[in-house]
């Protein structure tokens, strides 16, 4: 699959490219980033040159749509759906992100996410798409809330990563729900 681009009013999403490596280095050093992701910490411009590469085999076979979402022509978050599979009654797949430091707060991720989401239900045929978080990633989970995933509970160090296993919270939306945000039973303030 060709590596696709999206727009919304505010942000351009796209595969990231080798003039991407220097930006995906600088914000991957975060601390925030290696607590709650599977990305390496430290963090090198190997390990950025490596996820580039990767993302696009992951288009070009089809496992995994991975898109940088800039404003203005800076990079400000990566998401992407992993893990995708198709079934003859429809394919499923997991939403994974970050955001940089100075983009948190702004609203940029939910858009994106909801591009990306309403285009993996009308171009992938999906018809489930699941997030996990470590348990205690409020951020991740207030996004995810208000994409309309629903709360589905946690699991018990379902999450493998540089640090080893982690417990999740997990949570899910359908391609028919309505996508307005529902309680969570989850203190997220």
């Amino acid at each position: 699959m060709a590596p696709v681009e999206l727009r919304t009013s505010r942000l351009a999403l796209r595969a990231p490219g080798a003039d991407d490596i220097d930006a995906i280095t600088a914000i991957c050093q975060d601390p925030e980033i290696a607590r709650w992701t599977t990305v390496p910490s430290p963090y090198s411009r190997a390990d950025a040159e490596e996820f580039v590469h990767l993302v696009a085999q992951w288009w070009a076979d089809g496992s995994e749509t991975v898109w940088c979402a800039y404003v203005d022509g800076e990079l400000i978050a990566a998401l992407g759906l992993h893990r995708i599979t198709r079934h003859d009654a429809g394919g499923d797949a997991e939403l994974g992100y970050w955001v940089a430091a100075s983009a948190r707060g702004k609203g940029y991720l939910t858009e994106a996410a909801r591009a990306v989401i309403d285009w993996a239900f009308a171009e992938l045929d999906l018809v489930r798409i699941v997030w996990r978080a470590v348990i205690g990633n409020v951020a991740s989970a207030r996004s995810a809330r208000a994409l309309g995933f629903r709360f589905e509970g946690s699991a018990r160090q379902a999450l493998t990563g540089p640090r080893g296993r982690d417990d999740c919270w997990c949570a899910g939306l359908l391609r028919d729900d309505d996508r307005a945000p529902v309680p969570w039973p989850l203190e997220l303030g």
